[in-house]
């Protein structure tokens, strides 16, 4: 479990086309990897640049992770090692990058995933329900 602690991260979203993908990475995120959730806190402009502000759980790691590990996990929940530490889940149309072993931490035999970059692709929406609010 992580500790009490947790970390600021800005992201200025050069990952991602619209902030809107960044905002669907954030809520995948939460949503495959619940013990490092992210937590919007706000926004912050430096130098003309918007960046969102996140909060996450510090994990203090006690080892090193395997790469074969995380590939095994990945693969237990439907995602295939599409190149080098990038990850598809063609069924769901669900893309995630750059789970190398940095962005992976191991404590305790367990995975924790702490800087996840995630993309959907069109076969995604066609899985989701929309629910309209008055």
């Amino acid at each position: 479990m992580p500790d009490k602690y947790f970390v600021l991260k800005l992201n200025a979203g050069i990952f991602y086309k619209y902030w809107i993908d960044y905002f669907h990475s954030l809520l995948l995120h939460n949503n495959y990897f619940p013990e490092t959730n992210y937590t919007l806190v706000g926004f912050y402009k430096e130098n003309g640049i918007l960046n969102a502000c996140v909060k996450q759980p510090f994990v203090k790691t006690n080892e090193i992770t395997n790469i074969e590990m995380v590939k095994s996990f990945m693969f237990n929940n439907g995602f295939s090692n599409n190149r080098f530490n990038d990850y598809v889940n063609e069924s769901k149309g669900i893309i995630i990058e750059d789970l190398h072993d940095e962005n992976v931490l191991t404590k305790e035999g367990l995975l924790f995933f702490v800087d996840t970059v995630f993309y959907v692709k069109d076969k995604f929406w066609e899985h989701q329900t929309i629910i309209e609010v008055d």
